[in-house]
């Protein structure tokens, strides 16, 4: 039998890709460098469309051409050592297919060498965990146009649909890594996301005393709304969940060190590099980082004083300002990422399109949410749009919960509580919104100790001044 692609690396991900592949119609072959795991493909439901062998050598045998190879297995040398593993058994016109969380730039090299030896390397993100990979990811493929080519009557198939309107959430991202770059930014995003609702949490539940099973409810309420997303969806649940052990709220018991497998930090570090401002993203990294300072943390709890996080205002005003603040967090959270994606565009030339993106994380992503369809629309209103927030209904929605916004960040400085996203968020919502910030006098400094120079308002060229005292 010959099979429409190969799957390499059956863990979860990889067996599940192949179960969703095989549920559309198309036969796959699965191999693993472990042989029982190809074995088991045997005892699948699916069975009779997936074919479990035991070399590279046979796999390339029994796929059609030109072969389609999807590779599952961790990012970093594991791909490449499954890369040079297959390459040798494969033809010019083969394409291979990262679907991992690689480095974007690990991908730009890969796929220079592939196309030295005639092979297609195609960096796919894929979001969407176990259930997406099974049920419908979103995914976000770059490399070669005539590889996407090939790839699209499968990718689209197996990919997530949006409710709305039942497009699936799959679309060519550009050429070489602009697929891994782009699923880069969207778990930077996830990471923004996370660390704000997680934020609005504590703010609640350590300044207001509401316990998880309020919480619960509350996300829920709100799941119904403007925030409708999956990231709410599961916190309500998380938070309704009670220890059969204990009988208490499970949430209350896990340790509190978040952990992280570094793509959060790598949207971070290039966004330093193409010089773009991603604040929210960089204090949620950072409170991760920070959260893994258990021990030091409760030593310093035992010195250092501060407020005690006792919320005596109006209570029902606060909950409801969470809500707004955390919407307008979510949009500039958003608004972040979508200018990295624009910068970075230019710096790597993807030509990457923001609309695009936002309608196929709309379902099947971890960050899919009502907002996204929103988002959509405001760059089908304006493909140029060079900020978010410029857009007209994104910017009255902002304007019309500052109040809130600012009443809650205040709220968490004053009750001693720790929300470094929100007020990272509101920060920058401020210095977008400033025609004039104090780097006037950083450039005046760099010039006193450096004589780096300066720009003037009211004249051209480059000046430097000789600073009384300066030495």
């Amino acid at each position: 039998m010959s099979h429409a692609i190969g799957v390499v690396g059956l863990g979860v991900m990889g067996r599940n890709l192949a179960r969703n592949i095989v549920g559309h119609g198309f036969s796959v072959a699965g191999y693993d460098l472990d042989p029982a795991k190809a074995e088991a493909l045997a005892e699948l439901p699916e069975a009779d469309r997936i074919e479990g062998v035991a070399s590279p050598e046979r796999l390339m045998e029994v796929l059609e051409r030109p072969r389609r190879v999807l590779v599952m297995v961790p990012a970093g040398k594991p791909v490449d050592d499954v890369v040079a593993h297959l390459s040798a058994h494969m033809t010019a016109g083969d394409i291979l297919i990262d679907g991992g969380n690689s480095f974007f730039l690990d991908t730009e090299r890969r796929c220079r060498q592939a196309e030295a030896a005639g092979l297609q390397f195609v960096g796919c993100g894929v979001s969407g965990g176990e259930e997406g990979a099974l049920h419908g990811p979103s995914l976000m493929p770059g490399g070669p146009r005539a590889a996407w080519d090939a790839l699209v009557p499968i990718l689209s198939a197996i990919a997530a649909k949006a409710p709305e309107d039942g497009e699936p959430c799959v679309a060519y991202m550009g050429p070489r890594a602009a697929g891994h770059y782009v699923k880069m930014v969207h778990n930077g995003i996830e990471y923004g996301d996370m660390q704000l609702i997680a934020e609005v949490y504590d703010l609640l539940g350590r300044g207001l005393g509401l316990p998880a099973a309020e919480l619960a409810g509350l996300f829920a309420e709100w799941n119904r709304g403007e925030l409708r997303s999956y990231l709410i969806e599961i916190t309500s649940r998380i938070l309704a969940y009670a220890d059969p052990s204990t009988g208490r709220p499970l949430v209350d018991l896990i340790l509190d060190e978040a952990q992280q497998k570094g793509t959060g930090k790598w949207a971070s570090q290039n966004a330093f590099d193409v010089g773009a401002p991603i604040p929210t993203i960089n204090a949620a990294v950072e409170a991760r980082i920070v959260s893994a300072l258990k021990a030091e943390r409760v030593a310093a709890s035992k010195v250092l004083r501060g407020p005690a996080p006792s919320f005596d205002g109006d209570r029902s005003k606060l909950v409801d300002a969470a809500r707004q603040a955390l919407y307008a967090s979510k949009v500039t959270s958003y608004a972040q990422g979508l200018a990295l994606l624009r910068l970075a565009s230019k710096e790597y030339g993807y030509a990457l399109d923001p609309g695009e993106i936002a309608r196929i994380w709309r379902a099947g992503c971890i960050i899919r949410a009502r907002l996204l369809g929103e988002i959509r629309d405001a760059y089908r209103r304006d493909s140029g749009l060079v900020n978010l927030l410029l857009d007209g209904a994104f910017r009255a929605a902002v304007e019309e919960r500052q109040r809130a916004w600012r009443f809650v960040v205040q709220s968490a400085v004053g009750l001693g509580i720790p929300v470094p996203a929100l007020s990272a968020s509101l920060a920058w919502f401020d210095a977008y919104r400033s025609e004039r910030l104090p780097a006037n006098l950083t450039q005046a400094q760099r010039d006193y100790f450096g004589a780096h120079t300066y720009r003037r308002v009211d004249r051209e060229g480059s000046f430097h001044t000789e600073w009384p005292g300066a030495k």
